[in-house]
């Protein structure tokens, strides 16, 4: 088994090729982002608490709306620390098939692909002059892919927020079992 850094895991045999990527290894920015998480849900808490106290109608207005987008950022910021707490990629290629899971505490749908009908693996090059590239690879994200390859008419993207030379590992891993 090949490790590379804290989280990628590669496994070769003869007729399997096995890669883990968790998303993180960083115990302190976890433990910020559970904060953020836990501030987070109470200030929404309280604002929802006085909801019901409120008799003017332009404020009970102003509270649903304001709750609507707090409801909204609660799930995006709750699903990335689940993410980051409990998820891992997997992408493992056996009998001419590619698997490709997110799995999250043990759960997630694999999706599988004909090796036939698959293109080359190739690496999403990041813009360093893009805010929106900036931003998926921030930790406080889920997404940032970087690799990707086309499927059955699909582009399927995978390896969130891998940095260049793990990418590069990875791609010539796999490039390299597929031939």
């Amino acid at each position: 088994m090949q490790v590379i850094g804290d989280r990628i895991s590669i496994l070769k045999k003869e007729d399997v090729l096995s890669v883990v990527i968790l998303p993180t290894s960083d115990k302190k920015k976890l433990g910020l982002l559970f904060l953020w998480l836990f501030a987070w849900t109470v200030c929404g808490l309280i604002v929802f608490v006085n909801y019901f106290q409120v008799t003017d109608r332009s404020s009970k207005l102003f509270l649903i709306i304001y709750l609507s987008f707090w409801s909204y950022f609660e799930f995006k910021i709750a699903r990335t620390f689940a993410w980051k707490k409990f998820g891992k990629e997997k992408l493992w290629i056996q009998s001419g098939i590619i698997h490709y899971q997110r799995e999250m505490n043990g759960k997630g749908k694999i999706h599988e692909y004909n090796l036939d009908l698959v293109s080359r693996l190739r690496l999403l090059e990041l813009n360093t002059a893009s805010f929106a590239d900036s931003i998926n690879q921030s930790f406080w994200i889920k997404g940032g892919e970087r690799l990707e390859f086309d499927a059955q008419s699909k582009n399927i993207q995978l390896g969130m927020q891998l940095t260049d030379e793990e990418a590069r590992v990875i791609l010539n891993e796999v490039n390299r079992f597929i031939k």
